[in-house]
């Protein structure tokens, strides 16, 4: 190797370290072994049909719906865990991403880390089992306008009907009932100058909205366990 290249190498390197630096705040990052498991995070607002300013912090759904088919079509990854920290965002992207998980074939389980707000909440009941640390809250209020509706005396009706699919989602993926939840969402006084409730941990599992109260340990736990069972009812059909 020549002097030039041995200088280029150790330029890349350095200015490898310094990225790593400046984004992580650490010169070095621990890397996860090659698992069956795969790790999908949203974080900050979903965005949809309309791009949102680049201070906010964000998950593209269009970023997250390729992800979703490859993890179910690579045979190496046998479960997925959803980790949830989110204010909500477009709901018919939240929709999208929530029944997209909904129909994987795979395990899924999901943990709601410090908020599952608005349309978090279905992504967070999508899973076939969900979490939720005792310290998140799950805002859940009636559906607000923050698109584009062409057509004045159809607005009322959009989202009437748009409400009555997140109610339907949630309901049919979790163990609330339509009554308790319609209570939820129109709750007076419970918040500031507005409708809605703000559901704490332990509060989110007795209503029947989360399974149980946990965090990753717990998440992992029941991810193998739904894994083993996939793999000894394949092995049944087989």
């Amino acid at each position: 190797m020549s002097k030039s290249d041995k200088s280029q190498e150790e330029e890349q390197k350095q200015s490898s370290l310094v990225d790593k630096i400046q984004q992580l705040g650490q010169s070095s990052i621990p890397t996860a072994p090659d698992s069956n498991i795969h790790v999908l995070s949203i974080i900050g607002q979903i965005e949809g049909h309309v791009q949102l300013p680049p201070q906010n912090k964000t998950t593209k759904y269009e970023h997250l719906l390729p992800q979703l088919i490859a993890i179910e079509q690579n045979p190496k990854i046998e479960g997925l865990i959803i980790l949830l920290n989110t204010v909500g965002g477009d709901v018919e992207a939240g929709l999208a991403l929530s029944e997209m998980i909904a129909s994987l074939s795979k395990p899924t389980v999901s943990v709601v880390l410090g908020g599952g707000h608005s349309i978090g909440v279905p992504i967070a009941v999508a899973a076939n089992h969900s979490f939720i640390v005792p310290s998140a809250t799950m805002t859940i209020h009636p559906i607000r306008l923050t698109g584009l509706v062409i057509g004045v005396p159809q607005t009322f009706e959009y989202l009437d009907k748009m409400q009555e699919r997140v109610i339907q989602f949630v309901t049919s993926h979790s163990n609330v009932s339509e009554e308790k939840f319609k209570s939820l969402m129109f709750e007076k006084g419970n918040l500031t100058r507005d409708i809605g409730t703000n559901v704490v941990g332990k509060d989110a599992v007795e209503f029947g909205l989360i399974d149980a109260v946990g965090g990753v340990k717990e998440a992992m736990i029941e991810l193998n366990k739904q894994i083993d069972s996939n793999k000894v009812n394949e092995g049944m059909i087989q």
